[in-house]
């Protein structure tokens, strides 16, 4: 069953929501994009196909193993990107298959992620985030690590990084004071 209060989660000028099969072009041309999918795994396949993905997530979902979201600008309800947070476990998760498109605002990047550990570590109690970034994404690897994401080790092609409750907890009313301020550079 899909816990409770994380369906949507809205920010500043973001929005989180649970993608669902009619999102599969959208998905499906983020995937496919060289502006986008350069540090992601290979994808194949067609928009139908990514539809299929979406229908098998949603048994995922409900058993509260993974959530994927479509995020959305809150002045447009238009997508700009969209997070996964899967591999849930006890008290941890895998944070990943992040991407923002073109259309996406001002402190997207930041303002995703809060969001999504908002979700992780405030509506589903979990207290650690898993993942990785390739080693020539050098804008992802900058990000997580002014974010306060901790390196834990690398092998031939990723980093490999943890992210705390604890760490966000920290970190948080920083993060929102960038996010809120219009004057703040990501």
């Amino acid at each position: 069953m899909t816990h409770k209060g994380v369906e949507r989660m809205e920010g500043v000028r973001l929005a989180l929501r649970l993608a669902r099969p009619g999102d599969a072009g959208y998905i499906y041309s983020l995937r496919m994009d060289p502006a986008y999918n350069q540090h992601l795994s290979a994808v194949t396949g067609t928009v139908e196909d990514q539809a299929n993905w979406l229908r098998r997530y949603l048994d995922r979902e409900a058993a509260g193993q993974e959530y994927y979201y479509i995020i959305e600008r809150l002045d447009t309800a238009q997508p700009c990107g969209v997070v996964r947070l899967y591999d849930i476990e006890a008290d941890e998760f895998t944070w990943g298959s992040w991407i923002l498109d073109n259309t996406k605002p001002a402190k997207a990047a930041l303002e995703s992620a809060v969001l999504s550990y908002m979700i992780a570590f405030e509506r589903l109690d979990l207290t650690t985030s898993n993942f990785d970034a390739r080693i020539g994404n050098a804008r992802a690897l900058a990000f997580y690590r002014r974010l306060g994401a901790e390196e834990m080790g690398r092998d031939a092609q990723d980093i490999f990084f943890r992210y705390t409750r604890a760490q966000f907890e920290k970190d948080r009313d920083r993060h929102m004071r960038v996010i809120h301020d219009p004057q703040t550079a990501q």
